[in-house]
């Protein structure tokens, strides 16, 4: 008999992560880039997920440095980290303009316009 197990947090996350890349793909344009704002934002996804292979570099730079991991997977982390830093960096300087195609665009109400047409009633 097998229990049931709970999808670990790491599953979970990246269930999430395929459900947002599935709702970005046939969102609206505004959504779309509402959705890629957020995930471009400073604290955002892709922010975190630097973090993550930061914290992943450092985990195996210790296991390398004990011998436990060769050395090409520490510095293929923080060549990761590194590169999605750099990425992170060129992206952040059009957040804003994904944030402005998000915004619903000004409409000005006109005033009304007086017509030269008058409908005459006949009696």
């Amino acid at each position: 008999m097998t229990l049931y197990e709970p999808p670990s947090p790491v599953s979970h996350i990246a269930q999430e992560i395929s459900r947002l890349t599935a709702h970005l793909a046939s969102a609206p344009p505004a959504e779309a880039a509402q959705v890629l704002a957020r995930v471009l934002a400073p604290e955002g996804i892709l922010d975190k997920l630097t973090g993550l292979m930061a914290a992943g570099s450092r985990f195996a730079q210790d296991r390398a440095t004990a011998g436990v991991l060769p050395a090409e997977v520490w510095l293929a982390l923080g060549r990761a980290s590194n590169e999605l830093d750099a990425v992170h960096a060129d992206l952040a300087e059009h957040t804003e303009d994904l944030s402005r195609l998000a915004r619903p665009p000004v409409v000005t109400a006109s005033p009304p316009v007086a017509s030269a047409l008058v409908a005459r009633r006949h009696r």
